[in-house]
């Protein structure tokens, strides 16, 4: 492979190392990288997720990121907390004004609360090579924050992320750089697929039906079969496997990739559809609110919904799109309706995800003689949205959410999903 064509940059991957239990034990005058501690969703229930443990935490006991509350040993050493989502927020602005010390924003990139990528190709000159930056920011980050932090380089996004989760945070520094000449040494061997950045659990079995076990294999398996499988996800991924990236920091988002989504983890098992049902409307309003928020319709809108453990898991993610683009809320309803009712299986739901996509701008009306109080409801939508703005999420709120069912008004006084 010639990569003398494709972009060479020096961009930086840097990951916050177990953000938010980190930054609780900070806030507790504890040792991220040496104290026992997990931040849990909610302590006063013993099926709550764990969604932070400290490292020595997971080395210790085992306990990571989605194990449960009772599975935390009985421990005077283990410090169990609630989230400060607040408090998680503001460090990760600050930190973010850290990274602008060193690069502009145009050359970052936000990946989450708790990871980003700098491009520190055009600042060589002024702070040094990229092994030189990814030490000086990683250590300022420690001795400002009291944090420890990990950084991954590479000539592009793809590999910078890669090297992170593969070797920089395993590394005793915390920090490795890979090249276009490491792919066949240390991507290549990866095993299973799903280690590899952008593939799936069922992108994997897919692969792994075709007889593709390894990235490498999957750089050697013919193009034109991965494209005829796969359409463009085909391509992406095999030049994947080479290491080839051509994604630019700063370049705006497709409208394409645009959707308007609404996941939540339930607080129990729904056992009854007609609970379940009532959540959903909950979810659409509150996705028909963000796509009005932008002005925008979309003509597909997607359900997926998880089932509980007691169930050993699985569920459904179905789609349907309409003739019309819509962000009318009960329009979204009743295709989610129509996918539940097709695919639910009878079992307990713990998870419920609703997508709009297929994203367009709001700026036509479409007439329908058979619905002629269209233009009405879409209207009264942006008007509820309006209330909503001015006097608090909780001025408008749809009947069902002060059933036993519904989860809006415990949902409105949480940041990031968690208490904050």
């Amino acid at each position: 492979m010639d990569y003398s064509p494709l972009p060479n940059r020096s961009i930086l991957c840097i990951d916050m190392k177990s953000f938010y239990a980190s930054c609780a034990a900070v806030m507790l005058g504890l040792d991220p990288l040496t104290c026992y501690l997990a931040v849990v969703g909610n302590m006063e229930r013993q099926g709550s997720i764990v969604l932070a443990s400290s490292p020595a935490l997971k080395r210790k006991f085992n306990i990571k990121t989605g194990s449960r509350l009772f599975e935390v040993p009985d421990d005077p050493r283990i410090h169990i907390v609630n989230p400060s989502m607040s408090s998680y927020l503001k460090t990760s602005t600050a930190i973010i004004q850290l990274f602008n010390r060193y690069v502009p924003f145009s050359d970052m990139h936000p990946y989450s609360i708790d990871e980003s990528f700098l491009d520190v190709t055009g600042v060589r000159r002024l702070w040094g090579d990229p092994e030189t930056i990814a030490f000086k920011i990683q250590d300022n980050i420690k001795k400002e924050f009291g944090l420890p932090s990990t950084v991954g380089i590479g000539p592009n996004m793809l590999l910078a992320k890669l090297c992170l989760d593969l070797e920089a945070k395993h590394s005793n520094t915390g920090i490795a750089k890979w090249t276009y000449d490491d792919v066949q040494t240390k991507l290549w061997p990866i095993y299973p697929l799903g280690k590899m950045w952008g593939i799936g659990p069922r992108m994997e079995r897919n692969l792994n039906h075709m007889g593709i076990f390894t990235i490498g294999a999957l750089a050697n398996y013919p193009l034109k079969r991965l494209e005829k499988k796969f359409g463009v996800m085909g391509r992406q991924i095999h030049q994947h496997a080479w290491g080839i990236d051509f994604s630019k920091i700063g370049n705006p988002v497709k409208q394409e990739q645009v959707s308007f989504g609404k996941s939540q983890i339930l607080l129990r098992d729904y056992s009854n559809p007609k609970e379940v049902k009532q959540v959903i409307l909950e979810m659409c309003e509150e996705v028909a609110r963000q796509a009005r928020k932008y002005k925008k319709v979309g003509r597909t809108i997607s359900l997926a919904i998880g089932y509980s453990k007691d169930e050993f898991g699985g569920g459904f993610h179905r789609a349907k799109s309409l003739d019309y683009p819509t962000n009318i809320t009960m329009e979204i309803y009743q295709t989610c309706l129509t996918l539940f009712d097709a695919f639910y299986t009878n079992k307990t739901v713990r998870q419920i995800s609703v997508t709009l996509s297929n994203i367009e701008n709001d700026d036509t009306v479409q007439l329908d003689l058979f619905q002629q109080d269209r233009e009405k409801q879409r209207i009264l939508g942006y008007v509820m949205d309006a209330i909503r703005d001015k006097y608090g999420p909780l001025a408008l709120l749809r009947g069902v959410s002060y059933t036993n069912a519904g989860t809006a008004r415990h949902r409105s006084n949480l940041v990031g999903g968690h208490y904050s």
